[in-house]
């Protein structure tokens, strides 16, 4: 992609990015009401002490104070507030063995963010950015339009900001492929009486697009109806820019430019520790924000049903071929826990369970009954069938569906 003669001479110019960490991050200087104008770029990758200190800076800054928030994240998937992570995520690939994307550890992790909206993926080709302002200031447009503004002074024609507030480009990324428009980035939202969050992401140069839509995708989803929020997809790609520091340096001119002269603060490494070590609030939302008690509890009411109801008659794919043909399950779970079962009998042991505490949907060998759940106590629990043999299918195809017990066996 040619670079325009507005970008070259914006590398000329002194960086306004701050480096020096001696002006250390605080409750105090954040809250200061005379500080109207503030910008904060992370270097930590870790999407709950990220997501963390945009949290304090919703909540403590003053109510006339404008911010910027800048970071990227190691690989993660983050779903909205309201959302159901067996709905919304292949749990199983999520929790996968090494080499599921480019820049990975052993897992990509799943977090819930406290704003409502779809389901995001995160990696270090994409940036976010946050912008907390004044409620009666609020426009889900601005501020999608100020990074528009900078991608442009980046060189990046035909981005703009479409009807969903979403930022998208016409033509794909590479030759040869067809369709469009391309969404780049996707905003949430998150409104209090005096303060308002709005943040987005930006498709720079992500090497893991293509395992995007495999872990997006769950394949519990046609058996589950739920309440809360759906995600919205959209063909995506990637702006093309290989250099983040230069997206950074152009948002917080254009952040500059509406609000007034600031230099924006670097989060490095060291002060991220720091931060969490000082700061109670932020640690205190890190450790919640890492919780299972909010990442999966924190989900709707939501059915689960193998075969079509009377409140949902939509037609399931059929169960794989080792599953029995007479297999038949429903459940109810609130907040995460399963509060209603029908069937056998022997599934009432399943009722007050925790989903995502169950490990193993089938039973441990030599021990009945045959399809079981393994919990923290491994005790095997679940409905009784006469074939032992054909039942384990069912409890492999159970682990598949929900992203637990390893691979499926057949």
């Amino acid at each position: 992609m040619a670079l325009s003669r507005r970008f070259l001479t914006t590398l000329s110019k002194p960086s306004r990015i701050r480096f020096d960490t001696r002006r250390l991050f605080s409750t105090e200087s954040i809250a200061d009401p005379s500080n109207r104008v503030q910008a904060y770029i992370s270097r930590s990758t870790d999407p709950y002490l990220n997501l963390s200190i945009e949290q304090h800076l919703l909540t403590k800054t003053a109510a006339e104070t404008v911010v910027l928030f800048l970071y990227a994240n190691r690989p993660c998937v983050v779903i909205g507030r309201n959302q159901n992570p067996w709905l919304e995520v292949n749990l199983g690939l999520l929790r996968g063995d090494h080499g599921v994307v480019s820049g990975g550890e052993d897992e990509v992790q799943l977090a819930r963010r406290r704003s409502g909206g779809g389901t995001v993926f995160h990696d270090a080709g994409n940036v976010n950015y946050s912008v907390v302002c004044p409620t009666a200031a609020f426009d889900r447009d601005k501020h999608a339009a100020m990074v528009v503004r900078a991608l442009a002074a980046l060189g990046v024609g035909g981005a703009r900001v479409n009807k969903r507030h979403d930022i998208e480009m016409d033509g794909p990324e590479r030759e040869g492929e067809e369709g469009g428009p391309f969404k780049i980035s996707g905003s949430a939202y998150k409104l209090t009486r005096l303060r308002a969050l709005h943040h987005g992401t930006c498709l720079l140069d992500s090497p893991n697009l293509h395992r995007v839509g495999p872990l997006l995708r769950s394949p519990a989803a046609p058996y589950i109806k739920a309440r809360g929020v759906d995600s919205v997809r959209s063909p995506i790609r990637n702006v093309g820019l290989s250099d983040a520091r230069a997206f950074e340096d152009a948002v917080v001119a254009q952040f500059r430019a509406m609000y007034g002269d600031v230099e924006a603060e670097v989060i490095d490494e060291a002060e991220a520790i720091r931060i969490l070590r000082h700061e109670p609030d932020i640690a205190a939302e890190y450790f919640h924000l890492k919780s299972p008690e909010w990442i999966y509890q924190q989900t709707p009411e939501f059915t689960f049903a193998t075969h079509p109801t009377k409140d949902d008659r939509r037609l399931r794919p059929p169960p794989p071929e080792f599953v029995p043909r007479d297999f038949r399950a429903f459940m109810t779970v609130r907040h995460g826990q399963i509060v209603d079962v029908l069937g056998t009998p022997a599934a009432q042991p399943l009722l007050k369970r925790y989903l995502h505490e169950i490990t193993d949907w089938r039973a441990k060998r030599g021990v009945d009954p045959p399809v079981g759940i393994q919990v923290g106590s491994n005790e095997p629990i679940g409905i009784r069938w006469k074939n032992s043999n054909k039942t384990q299918g069912a409890g492999s195809w159970f682990n598949s569906l929900f992203g637990v017990g390893g691979k499926v066996e057949q």
